[in-house]
């Protein structure tokens, strides 16, 4: 049985990072609203629903860009950018002072997860062909 270029391993691995990508681009925005709503965005320039909007096109793009571009190098520099949150996550869940920041430290611990798995999912997409 053939395979049609749709269902092929390659387009399968990047449907699947589209949609990790896509639900780590939920997260994120559900988080900007939380955070929003709590008043933690104080200092923040811009309103939030401006952040908000461009956050979602950004997923949008990108999504689109995995789900039908299927692109190599575009998923390797979606998997660079995406790694660039870890420092500062980690810093968040490792390397506050005890009682330091009104996020608690779980929030960051959860985000290194799913920045690692969707990293990992980018990495399938972009290099193991």
């Amino acid at each position: 049985m053939t395979e049609t270029p749709n269902h092929t391993p390659r387009a399968r691995k990047f449907r699947q990072a589209a949609f990790v990508y896509l639900h780590v681009g939920l997260l994120y925005e559900f988080s900007v609203y939380a955070f929003w709503r709590a008043g933690l965005l104080e200092g923040v320039p811009g309103h939030p629903v401006a952040w908000l909007l461009a956050g979602a096109a950004i997923v949008a793009i990108v999504f689109w860009a995995l789900w039908f571009r299927q692109s190599i190098p575009f998923a390797r520099v979606i998997w660079a950018i995406h790694g660039l949150r870890l420092p500062a996550l980690i810093q968040g869940a490792f390397l506050r002072p005890a009682g330091e920041g009104i996020v608690p430290p779980s929030f960051y611990l959860l985000a290194i997860l799913v920045i690692v798995l969707n990293l990992w999912m980018l990495a399938r997409a972009g290099w193991d062909l």
